[in-house]
């Protein structure tokens, strides 16, 4: 990690500011072979994180852009490396005869996240912190912004850090009195050793209720739109989404496969995926997008069963309907309001039903209400919540160990049998955090990032 890397942090597009970042043992006087301060000294004389102006050259020392530059030290820095830093004007060519300068000054272009990974190893970060970054970049909303922000401040670490401390406590308390059987230390007290791993356990199964919700912010609500030909699910998309993602007319069947749309509902990320109206067919392709629709609908976080409300139910609605009924949550919407309604509220037995007119947009506030008192903000987004696949399979497997460690200490079992299975838990959690570092992990998180980050 001791060579010299450099990006443009803010992309090759026209803008007011472009940022040039530079990293790596020897940057800054590199840096300085480019950059000439105002005041005549060299840039290695700059205080740390004081802007100074100057002006950016080539190695002809044809000008480039005149500029602000700044530098830090290590191990006060964002990767706890030298670093050094360009505030130039957002011209894509001077970014780029800035980039060829300081190749030609013996920097390489930076990988994608090869700053935060720097700083991971470097121990600026851990991997939780490493993963709110991109989080934090590629936020949809405000709690995920709010979440990400209190992860990168080593919310989740908090919570974690205390589990593993009282583990490690366990085992070295074991293995020192096996190592040194004629000193003087406590015994190992079972009981003890039971109420460490169960408070360990009741800290783990907290972590892990905040998962759904933590998916929630991050990823959103998968939101499957169901209902029978022609109900409105495609104008409804349409209408959350504000343009005209998927094709409405009045032939049914129409959509014939699984359509997915990001939207913002109030506070919530929902996922929509329209999904082909449920019927029977004899048309191959639109029998295989009901199929479609069946599957999405099982997998989703929520069913919008939506219906015609100006006509009267038919069988293919009640089908719909059972359909959404059995999903994990659910919601009717009664569409096309603006035409009357020969079907109310009493009708369909939902806890929410919503009454809409997809065409007006009449009623939509109703439904964020009612996917408001679905998904209630019932945790805080402080970063204390599991966001992703990885941290919350590091905590399963962590909470599985403590689960065999116990019953193996209750069924009788000696404690270097039950020790096993806690060391086992240690290694998961510091998996989670990046104490125990695994390369196709770092890999596959890193691989998410942009260039200059």
């Amino acid at each position: 990690m001791s060579d010299m890397i450099c990006a443009i942090a803010t992309g090759l597009v026209r803008s007011g500011i472009g940022v040039i970042r530079m990293s790596g043992a020897g940057c800054i006087e590199a840096a300085g072979a480019v950059f000439s301060p105002m005041s005549g000294k060299p840039l290695s004389d700059t205080p740390a994180r004081k802007l100074v102006l100057g002006t950016l050259h080539d190695a002809q020392k044809r000008p480039i852009d005149q500029c602000l530059a700044f530098i830090s030290r290590a191990p006060a820095s964002y990767t706890g490396e030298d670093t050094a830093e360009f505030q130039c004007h957002g011209s894509p060519a001077a970014l780029t005869a800035a980039l060829e300068a300081l190749f030609a000054a013996g920097f390489r272009q930076a990988g994608p996240g090869e700053f935060t990974r720097r700083a991971f190893l470097n121990g600026r970060l851990d991997l939780t912190q490493a993963e709110a970054v991109i989080d934090l970049i590629d936020a949809p909303t405000a709690g995920a912004a709010a979440n990400a922000a209190g992860q990168l401040s080593g919310a989740i670490s908090a919570r974690i850090d205390p589990i593993y401390d009282s583990l490690v406590d366990l085992l070295s308390h074991f293995h020192a009195i096996l190592d040194y059987p004629d000193e003087l230390l406590e015994p190992f007290e079972i009981a003890e050793a039971e109420k460490t791993l169960a408070e360990a356990r009741g800290a783990l199964s907290a972590l892990l209720d905040t998962a759904r919700r933590g998916r929630f912010i991050s990823s959103g609500v998968r939101a499957a739109i169901v209902g029978s030909p022609n109900a409105g699910k495609s104008s409804l998309l349409n209408r959350l989404a504000g343009f005209q993602r998927v094709i409405v007319t009045d032939i049914p069947g129409t959509t014939r496969d699984t359509v997915e749309q990001s939207v913002t509902l109030g506070r919530h990320l929902l996922r929509l995926l329209d999904t082909a109206g449920i019927r029977e067919t004899d048309n191959e392709i639109e029998r295989q997008g009901v199929l479609r629709s069946e599957q999405a609908i099982s997998a989703c976080d929520l069913a919008i069963f939506v219906v015609d409300g100006s006509k009267p139910m038919t069988q293919e609605d009640h089908r719909a309907m059972d359909l959404a009924l059995e999903a994990s949550e659910s919601v009717a919407v009664i569409n096309k309001t603006d035409l009357g309604c020969v079907i109310s509220p009493s009708d369909l037995p939902f806890s929410f039903v919503v009454p809409v007119s997809a065409k007006t947009g009449e009623g939509l506030a109703l439904l964020e209400q009612a996917v408001d008192m679905i998904f209630p903000d019932d945790a805080p987004c402080d970063g204390s919540l599991l966001t992703n696949t990885r941290q919350t399979d590091a905590a399963r497997r962590a909470a599985a160990s403590i689960d065999a460690a116990l019953a193996s200490l209750r069924a009788g079992m000696t404690p270097d049998a039950v020790l096993v299975d806690a060391e086992d838990a240690m290694t998961a959690l510091g998996e989670l955090t990046g104490r125990v570092i695994r390369e196709d992990i770092t890999n596959r998180i890193f691989e998410r990032f942009c260039v200059g980050k």
